[in-house]
């Protein structure tokens, strides 16, 4: 099963980092939060990658060009007059990466729907390319696969910030209370299963995904939730970002299950 991961859009909101490089690309731990969510991936068994490109695409390809040169020990030896190269070891994944213009200014859905050849008719896992969890794919897999719908989200539950007011109609607080977790509301945190059926929901280029396939997938009853109450975090913000360098650095990131 192939993993589609959308990594093409500008980041606007941490602006600090992504005017030089694509959001995906921003690193975490000396790594790009791309890396990261593919390494979950890999640690379940899924190795097979279509990433969907676009705004500073090149500096995707770029980086995975160069990849197997920086995990290696190589031997540069100019002495005969050539350039030969040896490799001595390396820790290059077991990945196959292939990497898609999908367009500067195509929406979510757009960049889904230019990938459908590389998928052929087969169901595939698709995220976001800027958030990292702890979810259990396998398990995820497994339940998609026992209902029989078009597509799966993940879902999470997003807590509140704040504390909780109980207000009445005269505007007098007749209670308050510290935040739980039973306070909060279910969002999409991507890490979807999706049968090839899907691109008959997205017309074109300016198909947000969220909006009109993911709505009309509902009414027909062929959305199903699969609610995960572990760890996830998004990287919209540079607050965000360092929170995810603070637990990577202390070696207390959730979604690391790799070794």
């Amino acid at each position: 099963m192939k993993v589609i991961l959308l990594a093409g859009g500008f980041g606007t909101r941490i602006s600090e980092e992504s005017r030089f490089k694509p959001k995906p690309m921003i690193e975490i731990g000396g790594k790009p939060i791309l890396w990261h969510i593919m390494k979950e991936y890999s640690f379940y068994g899924f190795n097979e990658f279509i990433i969907c490109a676009g705004y500073k695409q090149h500096i995707i390809k770029e980086w995975f060009a160069d990849y197997f040169l920086y995990n290696s020990d190589i031997t540069f030896d100019f002495t005969s007059g050539t350039n030969n190269m040896i490799i001595h070891d390396n820790c290059c994944e077991p990945w196959k990466v292939t990497v898609v213009d999908t367009g500067l200014e195509t929406m979510t859905g757009g960049r889904i729907k230019r990938i459908q050849p590389y998928v052929n008719d087969e169901p595939f896992l698709m995220t976001y390319g800027d958030g990292v969890c702890d979810v259990n794919i396998s398990d995820l897999v497994k339940y998609h696969k026992s209902h029989g719908k078009i597509a799966t989200l993940t879902s999470v539950i997003l807590e509140q910030e704040k504390g909780v007011l109980d207000i009445a109609h005269d505007n007098t607080v007749r209670a308050f209370r510290e935040k739980s977790i039973t306070d909060g509301f279910p969002i999409n945190a991507g890490y979807m299963v999706l049968e090839p059926k899907i691109f008959d929901y997205i017309s074109g280029d300016d198909t947000v995904f969220e909006k009109e396939p993911l709505t009309k997938l509902a009414q027909e009853g062929e959305l199903m939730s699969y609610t995960h109450r572990g760890f996830w975090q998004c990287m919209d913000t540079k607050r965000e970002k360092d929170k995810l360098e603070q637990l990577w650095m202390s070696n207390n990131a959730p979604w690391k299950k790799w070794k």
